[in-house]
């Protein structure tokens, strides 16, 4: 039977688009953090080799030891934390990336990454990375964030700014305020099959 890169669970032969492609998975605060388990366990089935950066919020919502279960690989959360190990300082860790993933991306993340700011580990990592190298981004905030003036702008210049991007999502759904609304985080299976068609054709 011919694998299917859609199917919810592990193919028996990894697909080619990511057999062996190396993904980098950034997690930003936000609850949707948990979603982000799923989706490195779901590239790290499919034969993709798997590195995990979150922010100090990010890490309020998902334990990194719980991703780093799940990569492989340590969870780098902080510039200090590649003192023990320089291959994975922030230019080395952008530079060795075929794909960057941010999700969730919040507003906040977003915002830095529009106006060119790096101040924390993951900020600086996004902005050392090539502009050949695609990014893909899963906003996720309250639908009053979404539709925000000030997001609104910034997903427009993000887009103006970096031809690398790609977005995925979001979607209208049920949020963490529990009302329903525009800005939820699109689910692991949709922004890995993004990943899959992104890479499949690098």
């Amino acid at each position: 039977m011919q694998s299917n890169p859609s199917s919810t669970s592990a193919d028996p032969t990894p697909p080619s688009g990511l057999r062996g492609r190396r993904v980098l998975v950034a997690l930003t605060g936000g609850i949707a953090c948990y979603k982000t388990c799923t989706l490195v366990s779901r590239l790290v089935q499919a034969g993709a080799e798997v590195k995990v950066m979150m922010t100090d919020a990010a890490t309020q919502f998902v334990g990194p030891q719980t991703l780093q279960s799940l990569s492989g690989h340590q969870v780098m959360t902080s510039l200090w934390d590649t003192a023990e190990n320089p291959d994975a300082e922030h230019i080395g860790l952008a530079r060795w990336c075929d794909l960057a993933v941010v999700a969730p991306a919040s507003a906040n993340s977003i915002a830095k990454l529009v106006h060119g700011l790096g101040d924390n580990f993951v900020s600086t990592v996004l902005l050392a990375i090539p502009t050949s190298t695609p990014i893909l981004i899963a906003p996720a905030m309250n639908a009053d964030m979404w539709e925000n003036p000030a997001t609104q702008r910034n997903m427009k210049l993000l887009a103006e700014l970096y031809s690398n991007v790609r977005l995925v999502g979001p979607e209208e759904g049920w949020q963490a305020c529990r009302a329903k609304g525009y800005g939820r985080m699109s689910e692991p299976e949709v922004i890995y099959e993004k990943s899959y068609h992104i890479l499949s054709q690098s």
